[in-house]
């Protein structure tokens, strides 16, 4: 069963790769759809793999899927039937605006305490089997300063990878879509969790994108 999950997240990550990296391609046909979908692929496994390490230090989970539409209004009952899956929206928006505007975030994560942390709450050592929202918030930061050290580390090797300068940018493109508060998107889990965290990593990340908009 565990196995099966596994599978199902790195398909997930494959295919929203190639969504994306099809979606920053359109539509400019010299643009190699190919690198692009490479790139995403890395941007969001890291960003993934990153998020489930630190779960793993709060002895939970990290599932991911992709985004879905939930709720429509400010009502507890304004809801649809069923969750409306996102992952057209990034094409749709591309083809809509002629390629002058995309979007990135279309994964979410599900997040639940592992049994070792359950059993240790009946041991005593803890007060709470949930994961906290301030918890939550610190994974979604260190998948997003991931991003950024990628951003980094792309921009030193400029010279040595195929477009590194643009492997830098999708990085740090992709950090600040990251911090958009909507819908229960990675952004709204690290704003409700905790604010000054939110306000310092978009000060962060939009301080990375101006530098990167002047050197490269």
């Amino acid at each position: 069963m565990k196995d099966n999950s596994l599978i199902k997240e790195i398909l997930i990550v494959l295919f929203a790769a190639i969504i994306l990296g099809a979606s920053y391609a359109f539509p400019d046909e010299t643009k190699n759809i190919f690198l692009y979908s490479v790139f995403f692929l890395i941007i969001i496994a890291v960003n993934v793999l990153v998020k489930k390490y630190i779960a793993y230090y709060f002895e939970a989970e990290v599932n991911t899927k992709f985004w879905s539409l939930y709720h429509y209004g400010f009502k507890t009952g304004s809801h649809f039937k069923k969750p409306i899956y996102m992952l057209w929206f990034p094409i749709f928006l591309s083809l809509f605006s002629k390629g002058y505007f995309f979007w990135m975030p279309i994964l979410e994560f599900d997040i639940k305490p592992r049994l070792e942390r359950i059993a240790r709450r009946h041991e005593g050592m803890y007060r709470f089997t949930e994961m906290t929202e301030k918890h939550i918030a610190f994974i979604v930061m260190w998948g997003i300063i991931a991003n950024i050290i990628l951003a980094i580390i792309g921009y030193l090797l400029g010279g040595y990878i195929p477009r590194g300068e643009l492997f830098a940018k999708l990085n740090i493109y992709y950090a600040l879509w990251s911090l958009v508060p909507f819908g229960s998107l990675d952004g709204t889990k690290l704003y409700f969790g905790s604010h000054p965290i939110w306000f310092s990593m978009t000060i962060i990340t939009i301080a990375f994108l101006i530098i990167g908009i002047m050197i490269i």
